[in-house]
């Protein structure tokens, strides 16, 4: 019996990385999962097949969390596939890193339209169509925390993406409905883009002395969406080796 067992799982942005990982190990732990990914069906697609060779069921569903109509859609789905949901796991996101006099109108507009509108109107429609009871975890950054040079627009994405939990957990508490976020720290995975010299100044400074790894993420996702984190709502829980 796994501690997912009769569960299912929406993981935005599975296609790779984080995403694929919190994937991964829901399907594991027993629940039936919703690989939404925006363009890459073949990664997504082979998320599904990871899912599946541990023993678990999963779907791929084509969805831009930055369009409303595609992630009342996605959720829409899953209900018709599984017959509900119960988790939501809110990891779409984009990055755009550049000095604050460099960042475009365009810019700013795709970066907040899928991290922090997409995210509003996803934690929207699982407030809907959530059971009581359920979980809803949205991956933010440690950055949030730290700042950093050319990261304000993505930062504040992130940290508006922060606040909407922290309200939705007052709201949805009445419900059994628990609403928190991770923010990781330093994660090794393909959408990473800092200097070799800047990563490994990074995990001198870790304490745990290490790169994050997604997995790492998934496991703490895996606690907040289990029986075990039942008492744990509206909380901001660091993930960064101690770096932050």
């Amino acid at each position: 019996m796994g501690t997912l067992d009769g569960k299912v799982a929406i993981v935005t942005g599975a296609s790779r990385g984080i995403g694929r990982a919190v994937a991964e190990r829901l399907g594991r732990d027993g629940a039936r999962v919703v690989v939404n990914y925006a363009q890459n069906a073949g990664k997504a697609q082979a998320a599904v097949e990871a899912v599946e060779a541990s023993g678990g069921q999963a779907v791929a569903v084509q969805a831009d969390i930055g369009r409303l109509e595609d992630v009342r859609r996605l959720f829409h789905t899953a209900e018709e596939r599984f017959g509900g949901v119960d988790v939501a796991i809110n990891n779409a996101s984009i990055s755009v890193f550049k000095p604050h006099t460099e960042v475009s109108e365009e810019e700013f507009d795709r970066v907040f339209g899928l991290i922090a509108r997409g995210t509003f109107f996803a934690l929207q429609e699982a407030a809907k169509r959530l059971r009581d009871g359920g979980r809803i975890v949205s991956i933010s950054s440690g950055g949030t925390v730290t700042g950093g040079p050319g990261a304000g627009l993505y930062l504040g994405a992130k940290a508006a993406v922060e606040q909407f939990g922290l309200a939705l957990a007052k709201e949805l508490g009445p419900r059994g409905i628990t609403v928190n976020a991770v923010l990781p720290g330093l994660t090794d995975t393909d959408g990473m883009i800092m200097p070799p010299e800047a990563v490994e100044q990074a995990v001198d400074m870790t304490p745990l002395g290490r790169l994050g790894q997604p997995e790492d993420v998934a496991g703490i996702v895996a606690f907040l969406v289990g029986e075990d984190g039942r008492w744990m709502t509206g909380q901001l829980v660091r993930a960064g080796g101690g770096l932050m």
